[in-house]
């Protein structure tokens, strides 16, 4: 995968990333409540000698002798002697080696100071450990002072002194709801990249033109974006003319009517020298939209001129009848069989007198014999002489008839839809077609969203594209077609040469 892969699937997954990173903020904020609050209190006292003079050399023995002491003692300090003094003043029901875990002394360097650091469950027994622990520690250091005698304070040379008292705490130091948080979101968006990464190399489907081309060495002479205004009633674009902007057009079906020029025109210029005649229409699996685009794709050659027939190859589940609302039961079976001549089944479709149909007729009990019989062949090629013949065929997969009439025409167009269709999937159905000797002219790449990442990287912005002009304070004004013809008629003519007098 290179750098622009990553970004590409970031982009694919960004939501399940995001949702990801969320779950693991949340539930780290969860956590927290899960956990004892722990509060932290802190106090300090000064190892102190006994003044025994007043000159410069005495005072700075004594403090050095005060420095060293107070590093001894903080060992002193996290003994179980300590702790028992501390059980016995504040009452406490535990044990000294359980208490020494709470507690942590330490001596401030180069100072005779000792700091004792208590935590506990509550701000108030926090502030007592820490003040009763300075107290008691005090109370060993004269203790081994005095030798246990019980002698005064006064009479230990050296003692310690509490100094500043521990404040009561006012927020626990764990758990850190605001770091608990954000380390959770940073676990979380760990797993959501993890998450995106796994998914997209697990993920068979087919999302892009640069896999097709990579995979299949095909080439993508089309990639036609989702239109959610198509159902199964209404299966033609209504701006799929020549224009694009003829009148009941929609910005939901620009996008859509675009990316059909475009594939009408690289269907043109697919070979200049021998450009195909009788093409097949086919897809891997049924509902990738192949009898839509078939339809749409023959509407949009016959709008720039081109006489276009469209045969319903589809003997088993024949749909085209129903996608162009034409008269349905009559067609190729009563062709074949001999009941009809050709004009009497051929259906004209539009105002331009371009486009004919064919539909499928009855429903025969053995659609391979007949569409691979040599009368269907024939029939083609009658058909290809005066027109482009698109043949809408059966899925490659469920059934061999696409692949059997692949053999007898110049080549099939294989519909995949985006995101639906598997590279396993599109590979037997290209291996179907080679079986029978067929040529494969290209795939068209049905069904990209028009938003997300799939539809930035093909452009398709055309309804925000002409929306802004519709917000527009100056519109251009749009001339009907009658308009048109009427400026047309009353150009004067221009004469060169001897002519211009």
């Amino acid at each position: 995968m290179e750098l622009t892969d990553y970004f590409r699937v970031l982009r694919s997954h960004f939501v399940g990333i995001v949702l990801i990173t969320l779950l693991g903020a949340v539930v780290a904020w969860g956590w927290t409540f899960t956990q004892t609050k722990v509060y932290s209190a802190d106090s300090s006292g000064i190892v102190s000698l006994a003044s025994s003079g007043n000159d410069v050399g005495t005072v700075s023995v004594g403090d050095s002798l005060a420095k060293s002491k107070a590093t001894t003692y903080v060992a002193l300090g996290g003994s179980r002697t300590v702790a028992q003094l501390v059980i016995d003043s504040l009452g406490l029901k535990t044990t000294p080696e359980a208490l020494v875990s709470h507690v942590t002394v330490t001596n401030t360097k180069d100072t005779p100071t000792i700091n004792v650091t208590a935590t506990a469950s509550t701000p108030e027994g926090a502030k007592n450990l820490a003040d009763a622990w300075i107290t008691g520690l005090a109370t060993q250091i004269t203790q081994l002072q005095t030798g246990g005698s019980g002698a005064d304070v006064g009479a230990a040379a050296i003692t310690l002194v509490p100094v500043e008292s521990a404040v009561v705490p006012t927020a626990p130091i764990f758990p850190n709801v605001r770091l608990s948080i954000a380390l959770g979101a940073l676990i979380g968006l760990i797993l959501g990249l993890v998450y995106a990464v796994i998914r997209n190399l697990l993920d068979r489907r087919i999302r892009s033109v640069e896999t097709i081309e990579r995979l299949f060495k095909l080439p993508v002479i089309g990639t036609l974006p989702r239109d959610k205004g198509l159902d199964d009633d209404n299966r033609i674009v209504p701006d799929s003319g020549a224009n694009g902007y003829g009148e009941g057009s929609k910005d939901g079906h620009r996008a859509l009517s675009e990316a059909l020029r475009e594939l009408r025109t690289n269907l043109q210029f697919m070979n200049v020298d021998n450009p195909p005649r009788i093409i097949v229409v086919t897809s891997p699996m049924p509902n990738d939209g192949k009898s839509t685009v078939t339809a749409n794709l023959a509407v949009t050659l016959a709008a720039a001129g081109q006489k276009v027939v469209v045969v319903d190859g589809d003997l088993r589940k024949p749909s085209v009848t129903t996608a162009f609302g034409i008269v349905p039961g009559v067609g190729i079976t009563d062709l074949l069989i001999g009941k009809a001549e050709i004009q009497d089944v051929l259906q004209p479709w539009g105002s331009t007198g371009n486009l004919l149909i064919l539909g499928a007729g009855s429903i025969p009990p053995n659609p391979s014999e007949l569409l691979g019989s040599q009368g269907m062949n024939i029939l083609l090629h009658e058909l290809s002489r005066d027109a482009i013949v698109l043949v809408d065929a059966p899925p490659l997969l469920p059934v061999t008839d696409g692949a059997i009439l692949a053999a007898r025409t110049d080549g099939a167009i294989v519909v995949v839809s985006a995101g639906k269709t598997t590279v396993d999937e599109l590979e037997k159905a290209l291996a179907n077609i080679n079986k029978t000797s067929g040529k494969t002219l290209g795939v068209i790449l049905n069904r990209v969203p028009t938003k997300g990442a799939l539809g930035r990287g093909y452009g398709y912005y055309y309804g925000s594209y002409y929306g802004a002009d519709k917000s527009s304070k100056h519109k251009t004004k749009t001339l009907a077609q009658d308009d048109v013809q009427e400026a047309v008629n009353n150009v004067v003519p221009i004469r060169t040469g001897t002519d211009n007098r």
